[in-house]
């Protein structure tokens, strides 16, 4: 085959992953499942467990999937998590704070450690994952801290009910939670021109600056949506998990990352949908839980999940590569 004709390949394959390959993924992994254990995992009980299994990972790629789309990367997503999560916790087991303000103020602590991130990048001019990377292992610390290295139970029976209810008997309502949060993003990517800004500063950060915007202020707000996400995430774990764990949110960093992958966002910038990150938040979802009901070693799900990252920007890469070469 000539050059040409490798070429031509190239940047056909590289359409079609852009495309239709999160799917692609999924599809092959439920096929795997299929005939791994079929009754584990296709059943009337299962879906809803994997929806509320997913809503963490969904919100939280969500949030990392705008870190991503500017280029850089949040690492504190799953710290943020925890850390939301216990501040609403002590604020309603400690100081008996009904549980609804309560959370509200666990999602804003969230925002605010988004904002400090952001405040941090564009002061020190350095790389988001130097920042992020510092800013978990604080405020995994500050988790510690707060909560005396112990769990915390005994939270109001409204909560606890609200968070683990189901619509229909079959919908989770953490799972109708993420979705409700994507579908704003996804209002805010497409229709907004501050998420417009955010792709173009992706694509190109000098040539948004020259073309008139702010750059600072996109920074910050990519960062600020990053905590809330984060922030909310940690109320559905908290209601999840039915206590609020000082190590709970260890490893989602690295699930979020998974899932923005996965479904389509490049390493690169500017490029990816929200559309496509809910439904990589949904296959770690299934993975995890597939894993689980094939009663495979958790350890075994880190590797999967590492392999995942280094295969989908090893191919999204080849993508860029190739669509660049005309």
């Amino acid at each position: 085959m000539s050059e040409t004709g490798i070429k031509k390949n190239s940047q056909n394959f590289g359409i079609l992953w852009q495309r239709y390959g999160t799917f692609g993924i999924l599809f092959l992994l439920l096929v795997v499942l299929a005939i791994a254990q079929p009754g584990a995992i296709f059943n009337s009980s299962a879906v809803p467990q994997m929806l509320k299994q997913s809503a963490v990972n969904i919100l939280l790629a969500c949030g990392e999937f705008f870190a991503i789309l500017i280029a850089g990367i949040d690492l504190s997503v799953g710290a943020v998590c925890g850390l939301s999560g216990m501040v609403a916790a002590e604020l309603m087991v400690s100081a008996h704070m009904p549980w609804v303000p309560a959370c509200i103020i666990g999602v804003l602590c969230g925002t605010f450690f988004g904002f400090l991130n952001g405040l941090l990048v564009n002061r020190t001019g350095l790389h988001p994952f130097i920042i992020t990377l510092g800013t978990q292992s604080i405020f995994f610390g500050v988790m510690l801290v707060v909560s005396h290295s112990a769990n915390i139970y005994g939270f109001p029976a409204s909560f606890s009910s609200m968070i683990n209810a189901s619509l229909f008997d079959f919908f989770p309502i953490s799972a109708i939670i993420a979705l409700l949060v994507a579908v704003v993003l996804w209002f805010f990517t497409t229709k907004t021109k501050a998420g417009r800004n955010t792709y173009a500063l992706g694509g190109n950060k000098e040539a948004a600056w020259y073309s008139g915007i702010n750059v600072p202020l996109h920074t910050l707000i990519v960062f600020i949506i990053s905590g809330t996400c984060a922030g909310i995430a940690g109320i559905v774990l908290m209601g999840r998990l039915n206590c609020a764990d000082p190590v709970a949110g260890t490893g989602y960093d690295t699930y979020a990352i998974a899932a923005a992958i996965i479904g389509g966002t490049s390493f690169m910038g500017g490029k990816g949908k929200i559309p496509g990150v809910v439904i990589g938040g949904f296959i770690i979802g299934i993975i995890n839980y597939g894993m689980t009901a094939l009663m495979i070693d958790s350890s075994y799900q880190k590797i999967m999940m590492g392999a995942l990252i280094i295969i989908s920007v090893a191919i999204d890469h080849f993508v860029s590569v190739s669509t660049n070469e005309k």
